[in-house]
């Protein structure tokens, strides 16, 4: 049977069932032929009143074959051109179809999905949240190549369409009818079909229905060409606009912006020919190979439970215990009733519980206030959560989460005086973001059953969490902590036991080569602007304020008191900073008052003064090349470090953790996938430069040599 299934009926409407090879329908070598097949014989049927484009899958297209686009390569650029504007040609033909054809969208149409469905004449979706519409190429680094710029453009003219190629919008087919995008939705699959049916043999009489609207004479794009006054307006504000959120480290939205205004005023063929060409120089971009390394095989990967025990049965939380109501616990408790799950949220007083719990009203207040939720959902999650001062409504939780403050004694005393109200089975975990899990373990009855749970601030925003595992933790228990993070629909990476885990570890590897430059002489301001240059969500010093100076110092001090003093590197410039501000002049960082910066009730901020009088040199002088090289070779080495050492169990968790947990640059794909596309000699040789001219700390980790002699890289 062919992968397009071709079926006519009495009306002589043509019904193509896609079904693909494989679990979807996607842009491929085997698309191509079987569009050119159908698109040929749709041209020479006879009696021919319209056709309709379905699937077989649960998705109704998934877009394009993203292993070959990580194979193109320099040389390749005619040939890859050719094959884009292949796929070009045979959507035109079929819009260019004489009778009117139809897209019934059951399922998801992303990426090419969306673009072939722009081809079809009239676009019909299923109404249901697993329905996402939209083209979100641009997180990958790429374009959609196969018309997608053009066709929206054309349809909803260039300031309307921007937001869509731009920010690669996903969106439900309600949202996709009232901007435009879609002409009709029905409430079940079973309608679908039918209603397409019933939309051509209503529109057989009526020629216009047949013919796109930029193929239609006079066509005008909605709301004007590019060169308009008030569509040049909007090109001189976008770049800029653009400038501001990529700092000019993302190819992608800058030639989308190019090509959607080149669509905007040439004609449809010409622009058509240009969004080839912007697609084959995206191609063969570092950064496109990162993020689709990244952003898709390895999330997916990661998502999927590579790291998970697969012979474990699936492990659902349904009544989970909360230790501490903090920041941290409240945040857990809001995540955890958002997924349906019974929370017992516990503090040393009632009234301290009753105020976590009062967090997460607030966020659904606010969600109200935008539409978002409603008073019926908002009653049903708070309650779901029961705050408490008494360890007994702790009583058949199948997962407790400790989230107290990270004193090993405080932890210790809490599990052993609440570890007994655990359900037979269940399973401890330690929201800790450095302490070692296998000496946290040694206060539990059952090591086996303990794990760490590492959630990240704030946790109803942060889409990362780590899970680590103990030298005596069970796979049942890792599945269990697995699976909870998925019923949260967070991406959970598993790493192994070490004084930092993965996350922290590297992280703060950012914010001490920041200290350690201020400490040399550098400008703050400067530090921390190259800090954002590279890609870092913001500068080391100004992260440093936020996660506190004074948290830096009581974790120098718990790691002092554990005999792991400099464990992972000495530290005395982050010390002398520590005494200077903290200790001797009560600058804890932006929640104490302020730290490096003085803050202000009208939310600016300012470098507190008298830092440059401590350390400001204005002999101190760095290549910024030298700045933005230390802090992200100081993250990618310590990446390294954990990988060579077994801490990250897969190069995946070690990409995906590096983005979603520590905020590595978009642009890097994660800090090994860097080392990849930088090139591992290149890597080796930059690292003996900034080493001779720096520290040690630079030293290449051996594992590279190993993968350069073995003509391998990190996957």
């Amino acid at each position: 049977m062919s992968v397009f299934n071709y079926e006519k009926d009495a009306d002589s409407i043509v019904t193509i069932t896609m079904d693909m090879t494989g679990p979807v329908n996607a842009m491929n070598a085997e698309f191509r032929e079987a569009m050119l097949d159908t698109v040929e014989k749709l041209e020479a049927e006879t009696e021919l009143t319209g056709v309709v484009f379905a699937s077989a899958k649960k998705t109704f297209f998934a877009g394009g074959d993203l292993n070959e686009l990580l194979k193109v390569e320099e040389g390749q650029e005619q040939e890859f051109f050719d094959l884009v504007q292949g796929i070009k040609d045979r959507l035109r033909r079929l819009e260019k179809l004489p009778v009117p054809v139809v897209a019934a969208i059951n399922g998801a149409g992303l990426g090419g999905g969306f673009e072939l469905c722009l081809s079809c004449n009239h676009r019909i979706a299923l109404n249901h949240r697993s329905v996402q519409l939209g083209l979100p190429e641009v997180t990958l680094g790429l374009l959609p190549g196969a018309g997608g710029i053009v066709r929206m453009v054309n349809l909803l003219g260039l300031q309307n369409a921007l937001p869509y190629l731009l920010e690669g919008k996903r969106i439900s087919p309600d949202k996709a009818l009232a901007a435009g995008m879609i002409h009709e939705t029905v409430e079940s699959p079973d309608e679908l079909l039918p209603r397409a049916k019933a939309w051509i043999l209503e529109n057989k009489d009526n020629e216009e229905a047949a013919v796109q609207p930029w193929d239609r004479e006079g066509h005008k794009i909605p709301g004007g060409a590019s060169y308009t006054p008030k569509l040049g307006q909007v090109q001189v504000a976008a770049p800029a606009m653009l400038a501001q959120k990529t700092r000019g480290l993302l190819p992608a939205p800058e030639e989308i912006l190019d090509c959607a205004v080149e669509a905007a005023h040439l004609d449809f063929e010409t622009a058509l020919r240009v969004e080839s060409r912007g697609m084959v120089k995206l191609a063969l971009t570092k950064e496109a190979k990162n993020m689709i390394t990244a952003f898709f095989f390895q999330l997916n990967k990661v998502n999927g439970g590579a790291s998970r025990p697969k012979d474990v049965e699936p492990q659902q939380t349904k009544k989970l215990g909360i230790l501490g109501a903090g920041m941290m616990g409240q945040g857990i408790a809001y995540v955890a009733a958002k997924a349906g799950i019974e929370v017992v949220l516990k503090d040393i007083s009632l009234e301290a519980a009753e105020k976590g719990k009062a967090y997460s009203e607030m966020l659904l207040d606010k969600a109200i206030s935008r539409g978002r939720s409603t008073e019926e959902k908002k009653a049903q999650l708070l309650g779901l959560i029961k705050p408490t001062a008494s360890d007994e409504d702790l009583q058949g939780c199948d997962l407790i989460v400790e989230a107290v403050f990270e004193n090993i004694e405080l932890k210790h005393k809490i599990t052993q005086s609440t570890e007994q109200y655990l359900a037979e089975g269940g399973v401890w975990a330690s929201n800790t973001s450095t302490l070692p899990i296998t000496q946290l373990a040694e206060a539990a009855s059952k090591p086996e059953d303990f794990i760490g749970i590492h959630f990240f601030s704030p946790v109803d925003k942060m889409p990362l969490i780590e899970i680590i595992t103990g030298e005596k933790t069970s796979d049942t228990t890792l599945a269990k902590a697995f699976d909870f993070a998925r019923q949260l629909n967070k991406t959970p990476i598993v790493v192994n036991d070490s004084m930092g885990f993965y996350t922290s570890r590297t992280y703060g590897t950012f914010i001490d080569e920041g200290v350690r430059m201020l400490t040399e002489g550098l400008d703050p301001v400067r530090i921390d602007s190259l800090g954002k240059a590279l890609g870092m969500p913001v500068g080391p010093l100004a992260v440093h304020d936020e996660t506190s100076i004074e948290l830096t110092r009581k974790f120098l001090e718990t790691w002092d008191s554990m005999g792991m003093k400099d464990r992972w590197g000495e530290q005395e410039a982050m010390r002398d900073v520590v005494q200077k501000l903290v200790v001797d002049r009560g600058r804890g960082g932006r929640h104490h008052g302020g730290g490096f910066y003085e803050y202000h009730e009208d939310g600016s901020k300012n470098i507190w003064p008298g830092l440059k009088d401590l350390y400001f040199n204005a002999g101190a002088s760095i290549p910024d090349q030298d700045i933005k090289d230390r802090l992200l070779f100081r993250q990618v080495i310590e990446a390294l470090k954990c990988l060579q050492t077994n801490v990250l169990r897969s190069v995946a968790d070690g990409n995906i953790g590096s983005i979603m947990g520590i905020g590595a640059p978009f642009w890097t794909g994660g800090f090994l996938q860097f080392v990849n596309t930088y090139g591992l000699e290149n890597f080796q040789s930059r690292c003996a430069e900034l080493a001779a001219e720096y520290g040690e700390r630079f030293e290449c980790p051996q594992i590279v040599a190993e993968k350069i002699a073995a003509q391998e890289t990190f996957v």
